[in-house]
């Protein structure tokens, strides 16, 4: 029966074991996958997250093109050189990319610009005045060109492309549709490498008059103003948002040509262009190796800190069953050997009572003599059955705590001495004495009490050796409690089993121990000291002897 459940148990373990070693192979390779994912995220961040770089950076040209553009169209052409001076300083100062800006006072009309202008036919796109502003207090940096002048600073240059545009496009406007806002917007802006013109947008009414402007001259010779403005951008001015500087190094701008001959393979670099009117430029990025290294870790410490707790979890529930399984193999070699013992010790006195029995019943007479000592026979083996049968009740009772502690006035002397009394007379080879200090009465349950004595003394005299069999038993009062000290001369508990003895069903194994027991005397004296709200201690020394010590709260 044991072996089968040995087997059992060898099972479990072996189950228990195979699962051990597969979640922990589940668990390495969980965080080298891990491991692996987070290194190709990162690479992908470090190439995806450029455009979002990118974004930012160009976040205020963007603003500046879409929204700032504009606004010079909503004064409709009626921009005069202090005007346009307000204008710029605040385009100057806002967007510091902007290297200088050119104003062009313009005029559309129907009949032609003999100096600075664009004549075809009787359409005619002139400027009266140009202006410079450079990045400094734009009041202060006015300059008017002459004709020389605009000629060789390229400023007439880029007021012919953008007349040219415009008289295209007024060439093929169909005034029947109002053309969109994004063809206004393509049609009267110029978009070249580090530069920008802009014309403003006139209202559509005045478009189809420059479309009859083109067709024909008008006996009116209407005239229009027009805003022109150029913009010169320096690109090295843009400022970079490093808003990922956990994947980014290091990030400048740099002609599209740039090729950084230093760059080996201790880094990683990346490139996006600028594109509109940077497209000759690009954002450079470059990390090296080392950087990008404690990103990943950075990212994959809290993913692997995850499956370490769910690992630990694992091997929590594991543990947890193992230690299950084992305390179930243990109360079941407990059970067994308490069944086992138990039996024997039932199974003794019962034998011999069968045996007086038969000897009784089958005898045809039988002496005085004879009667007396098969009656003695009879009484001692059944007053073992009882002992046997009510220290397992009052086991049960105490430990279940359906019996009530009964006070009553213990005089110290007078107990220890019927104790000693009844068990030298059991045992007259059992040597007892006691000392008592300090201590005269006290409240307790005197039945519990008696059995802890009991118990105890009947443990001294069974693991002594037949030379040795002493005990001392001391009584004092320590600091409001009551304390007992019952010191013998016996085998001694090796140290190892200590923790042991005052479990239910467990046997010490040794030559006095072997058949004699169900484990329950100290487990019994334990529930005994519990319920009356004490403590028991033990030290001992093999061959040499131990000493149960016992402090029970002081009752006057």
């Amino acid at each position: 029966m044991v072996s089968e459940k040995d087997n059992g148990y060898r099972k479990n373990f072996s189950l228990i074991l195979t699962f051990i070693v597969l979640i922990s192979v589940i668990f390495i390779l969980s965080l080298f996958l891990a491991f692996n994912f987070t290194k190709k995220k990162i690479e992908s961040d470090f190439v995806s997250a450029k455009a979002n770089v990118l974004e930012e950076s160009i976040r205020p040209y963007n603003d500046f093109f879409l929204n700032k553009l504009p606004e010079i169209s909503y004064y409709n052409g009626f921009l005069d050189s202090a005007a346009a001076t307000k204008l710029v300083d605040t385009i100057l100062l806002k967007y510091p990319f902007v290297k200088r800006v050119v104003f062009y006072d313009t005029e559309v009309r129907n009949f032609r610009f003999e100096d600075n202008g664009l004549n075809v036919g009787d359409f005619s796109v002139g400027m009266k005045n140009a202006y410079l502003f450079n990045p400094k207090p734009a009041k202060h940096a006015i300059r008017l060109f002459g004709k020389n002048a605009l000629t060789n600073t390229g400023v007439l240059e880029n007021f012919n492309e953008l007349a040219l545009k415009l008289y295209t496009f007024i060439q093929k406007l169909d005034t029947t549709k109002i053309p969109t806002q994004e063809q206004l917007f393509a049609n009267f802006t110029n978009i070249k490498p580090n530069r920008i013109d802009y014309l403003n947008i006139p209202a559509f009414e005045d478009l189809k008059v420059y479309k009859k402007m083109v067709r024909q001259k008008l006996e009116s010779e209407p005239i229009y103003q027009q805003d022109m403005f150029s913009f010169e951008l320096d690109p090295l001015k843009i400022a970079i948002k490093n808003n990922r500087n956990n994947l980014y190094q290091s990030i400048k701008i740099v002609p599209v040509t740039y090729d950084p001959l230093d760059a080996d393979s201790e880094y990683v670099t990346g490139e996006i262009n600028l594109g509109g009117p940077f497209s000759d430029y690009k954002l450079f990025f470059i990390s090296s190796k080392a950087f990008i290294k404690k990103e990943i870790f950075s990212y994959f410490l809290p993913i692997a800190l995850i499956i370490i707790l769910f690992y630990g979890v694992l091997m929590l529930v594991a543990f947890l069953i193992f230690r299950n399984l084992n305390i179930n193999r243990k109360m079941y070699k407990l059970q067994y050997d308490f069944l086992t013992n138990l039996t024997h010790e039932f199974k003794t006195p019962v034998s011999v009572i069968k045996i007086a029995g038969n000897n009784i019943k089958s005898a045809a007479f039988i002496s005085e003599k004879d009667q007396k000592l098969y009656g003695k026979i009879l009484d001692d083996e059944a007053e073992k059955l009882n002992g046997l049968m009510n220290k397992l009740l009052a086991f049960t009772q105490i430990e279940n705590k359906v019996i009530k502690l009964k006070e009553e006035e213990i005089h110290i002397v007078d107990f220890i001495e019927s104790t000693i009394d009844v068990h030298t007379l059991k045992n007259p080879d059992f040597k007892l004495t006691y000392s008592v200090n300090g201590l005269k009465t006290f409240i307790s349950d005197p039945v519990l009490l008696a059995s802890l004595f009991d118990n105890l003394i009947e443990n001294a005299y069974k693991y002594s050796p037949v030379d040795r069999k002493k005990l001392h038993i001391t009584a004092s009062l320590v600091k409001e409690h009551v304390v007992l000290r019952f010191k013998d001369q016996g085998i001694g508990i090796p140290s190892a089993e200590i923790k042991n003895i005052f479990k239910k069903f467990y046997r010490l194994q040794n030559q006095y121990n072997q058949n004699g027991s169900v484990g329950l005397g100290l487990a019994f004296c334990k529930e005994l000291v519990n319920f009356m709200e004490g403590e028991i201690f033990v030290k001992s020394e093999l061959d040499k002897g131990t000493e149960f010590k016992i402090v029970l709260p002081y009752k006057a």
